[in-house]
């Protein structure tokens, strides 16, 4: 045991989009692309004092056999321009936009969420993700040019930018040469509320904790159970020292989904019910030719794995994060079947589950907050399997648990994302 204060749980909500978590079947299920959906999930997450709303982005549609996949969603709104409409509707909740920095520039990406981070009073924050991906690339002038070693180079330079714009604002010119860019000006409006608006990060490669360790203030994490946390909390929080940093300058935060039930038997009965309903037998064929490379329209999603070896750069599905080597996969998934007894779909719900916190409401508190209290986790970024109102029942009956247990502020105490999550405000360089 430890004598220090309990930590405070940090909370965030993401809106399912194009994923195969959300359940597009289910009689509640509502719009991707209507204003409606995100004010709804905006406001359930503001009523439950959530730290921020969390929107990912895709640049492409995915394709499988040279076709749109026909689960994915057509429409998906530009991120920050969700949120500069959300501004006018909320009042504390922080506003994270997922946007790409292989296919944007540093200053019309610092000038786009200084804009959001003043209209919404400082409440912006950035997911920065990359791609090397010269399917998505196609959409662009240059292409899919960046070789993948080069993706955290650029992006970490691209970040660094970003920010000198920010502290230049309103002080002088940005004079910057490096690998990545060339390039002298300044930014069109006053410094952003929060200094620099909130960076986050999701990479899980060692050059992705670097990253992270160097730049973030935030780690969307995907190791949330409790063993695999603590080890990812450690090794990340032990990065901080060599760039000047102290461990609760960094929030990690994994994301999770949850199923609440009176009782622990119906949560697991409904768990079980979700997670069909996720993985279906499209769903499972399109999972399978990611890795198998090949036309598996015909396959037995209830019968075994398939018994030819995957084929190598087929290019059969685009638009996909890759996996890793696609005979290892096939090796390690053929195992856990055998040692299991699982047909496809079985396997394919086994390997794509995320973490989830599944019990009564009490029980799930009770997790939450061991996770949090046991440095796997600073808190959690809740992943709803409904749009828009799979949030609601979370909000309803876990919330108000964890403020009972004394972890979860019961009303925000500062205006700022950083006030929420904790952090100081950065002055200039």
């Amino acid at each position: 045991m430890t004598d220090r204060p309990l930590k405070q749980i940090h909370l965030a909500a993401h809106f399912p989009g194009v994923n195969n978590t959300t359940v597009w079947t289910d009689p509640a299920a509502g719009s991707q692309i209507a204003f409606e959906s995100f004010r709804h999930l905006a406001a359930t997450a503001e009523r439950g004092r959530f730290d921020f709303l969390f929107l990912a982005e895709g640049l492409r549609l995915r394709e499988v056999k040279g076709r749109i996949h026909d689960l994915d969603v057509l429409g998906r709104p530009e991120s920050i321009t969700v949120l500069g409409a959300l501004a006018a509707v909320t009042t504390h909740l922080g506003l994270a936009a997922t946007v790409n920095a292989t296919f944007n520039e540093p200053y019309e990406l610092a000038r786009r969420f200084a804009s959001l981070d003043h209209l919404s009073g400082g409440r912006a924050a950035w997911n920065v993700v990359t791609s090397s991906d010269a399917f998505t690339g196609e959409n662009f002038r240059r292409g899919g040019y960046l070789d993948r070693a080069d993706r955290y180079t650029r992006a970490a330079e691209f970040v660094q930018l970003a920010r000198e714009f920010w502290d230049a604002a309103g002080a002088g010119t940005v004079r910057h040469q490096g690998p990545q860019f060339d390039v002298e000006g300044t930014l069109s409006l006053p410094r952003p509320p929060q200094g620099h608006p909130v960076v986050i990060q999701a990479g899980d490669s060692d050059e992705g904790r670097e990253f992270a360790a160097a730049t973030a203030d935030v780690v969307f994490s995907r190791h949330s159970t409790l063993a695999a946390g603590q080890a990812f909390h450690a090794d990340v929080k032990r990065r901080l020292a060599a760039y000047g940093r102290k461990p609760d300058e960094l929030k990690i935060m994994p994301g999770v989904t949850w199923v609440l039930g009176d009782t622990e038997e119906e949560a697991v009965e409904r768990a079980a019910a979700i997670r069909r309903a996720q993985v279906s037998p499209a769903t499972t064929v399109a999972y399978l030719e990611q890795v198998w490379g090949v036309d598996l329209s015909g396959h037995d999603v209830d019968g075994p794995l398939p018994e030819a070896d995957p084929v190598r750069g087929s290019g059969l599905v685009q638009g996909r994060t890759s996996l890793g080597d696609p005979l290892e996969i096939a090796a390690e998934w053929r195992a856990v079947a055998a040692a299991k007894g699982l047909s496809s779909r079985e396997l394919v719900i086994e390997v794509t589950g995320r973490q989830s916190f599944i019990g009564t409401p009490r029980s799930v508190a009770e997790q939450i907050d061991r996770h949090v209290q046991s440095d796997a986790a600073d808190g959690f970024i809740l992943v709803p399997h409904l749009t828009p109102g799979g949030l609601d029942e979370f909000v309803d009956r876990v919330v108000p648990l964890l403020q009972e247990r004394g972890v979860f502020r019961t009303e925000y105490t500062g205006t700022t994302l950083r006030d929420h999550l904790g952090l100081p405000v950065p002055g200039r360089r």
